[in-house]
């Protein structure tokens, strides 16, 4: 007997069947028939009509970088979450498993693109050409972000959910009026990262609607990772988040979310949309937190441990370095190479968060403004006196 489709709506007057609703919400588990796959689990490759032709360009060395993006970018997100636990960072939120997800999609990127992140973007702040150790005041409670926003086209991490959509809406909005949009080689675009929990915030849904209605060139990345802290996704939602977009009027896709090339290739056809004027557009990267929301969650209190355990066989590293070594023949000592240099960024890591100075009270007031205020320093002067007033004079 046939597996009922999930439903998609066509005429604003029908309603699912209940053999319809469970077929959307087994797709929202398993990914199901419309997921965009380059590469399997296995490492094997993948045909696709549609966005083949997006990765038709990718040569075995680009490959191996991204399979290099790949790993230190877990290395930094493993030596994040080890510093927390051992005293040195306030805060961590692991990337571990969505590895696939921030890199295929922020090397999509041109320089002249702008990328708005949440607060677990680390993979797609390395691709931005931002080092690792940039993020650490964040976790640190030293700084806001140290790197430049400008510069690096990356905006600092927003902490309030969904916050981002907003803010990248209205800058997608300023390319468009500034007529930034339209030639496929000079255009510029915009994406804004999100993750499922936030697709039940307002501000994303607000989003969503001024892109639609500015023909914004903003692409919607959506890393479903399945759990927005321990609310699975099945109580978000009654069919697959990129169906959602039809309801705005723009085009939803749904990709591999541990499939790098995958990522890449659909990424880039969504940047070439948003480029060309055909924006906004929503992608859905299907992929799974395989650590715990942030290092102050208990992830085992929620999920099953057997759930984990079958997303391991989908590792985004793993595919791809069965792919190169198979179908390619890239020998072990590029993969130990690797390792070599994932280890050296480890120690580098440890080494700089280590030794990063203590600010003093008086920089919470120094970097508010460029320009001095009368009320900030009033302020400034109040709470240091107040904060000096705790000394220990015997000390």
């Amino acid at each position: 007997m046939e597996e009922p489709q999930a439903w998609v709506p066509t005429d604003p007057r029908s309603r699912p069947s209940q053999a319809q609703v469970v077929a959307g919400l087994k797709g929202v588990d398993e990914g199901g028939a419309e997921l965009v796959q380059l590469l399997s689990p296995e490492g094997e490759r993948m045909p696709d009509e549609r966005f083949d032709r997006y990765a038709e360009d990718v040569s075995v060395a680009e490959l191996q970088d991204l399979y290099r993006d790949l790993v230190l970018v877990r290395r930094a997100d493993r030596e994040g979450n080890a510093l927390q636990r051992q005293g040195e960072l306030g805060i961590w939120v692991p990337l571990l498993g969505q590895e696939a997800a921030q890199v295929g999609s922020g090397r999509a990127l041109r320089p002249t693109d702008m990328a708005f992140p949440s607060y677990r973007e680390h993979g797609v702040a390395w691709t931005r050409g931002i080092d690792p150790t940039e993020l650490l005041g964040i976790f640190r409670g030293t700084d806001h972000g140290g790197w430049d926003s400008s510069g690096t086209r990356f905006h600092p991490y927003t902490i309030v959910i969904g916050n981002q959509c907003l803010n990248a809406a209205g800058y997608a909005m300023g390319q468009r009026f500034e007529s930034r949009v339209g030639d496929p080689e000079s255009g510029e675009a915009t994406i804004c990262y999100f993750g499922d929990g936030a697709t039940s915030q307002g501000d994303v849904h607000e989003g969503f609607v001024w892109a639609a209605a500015y023909d914004a060139p903003l692409v919607f990345f959506c890393q479903n990772n399945q759990w927005a802290i321990s609310v699975p996704l099945t109580r978000q939602t009654r069919v697959p988040l990129y169906q959602r977009a039809r309801g705005y009027g723009f085009p939803g896709v749904r990709v591999d979310g541990n499939d790098v090339l995958a990522c890449l290739a659909v990424t880039r056809w969504a940047l070439e949309e948003c480029r060309t004027g055909n924006g906004p557009v929503l992608i859905e990267a299907f992929t799974y937190r395989m650590d715990a929301h942030t290092t102050s969650d208990d992830a085992t209190r929620y999920r099953l441990a057997d759930e984990v355990e079958l997303w391991k066989l989908k590792d985004p590293i793993e595919r791809v370095r069965v792919h190169l070594a198979r179908r390619h023949g890239v020998g072990p000592e590029f993969f130990d190479g690797v390792d070599a240099e994932a280890d050296e960024l480890g120690s580098r890591i440890r080494a700089f968060c280590r030794a990063m100075p203590q600010p003093g009270p008086e920089r919470i007031f120094s970097e508010v403004y460029a320009d001095d205020s009368p009320q900030v320093s009033r302020q400034r002067d109040e709470y240091l006196a107040y904060h000096a007033s705790f000394v220990d004079e015997g000390a």
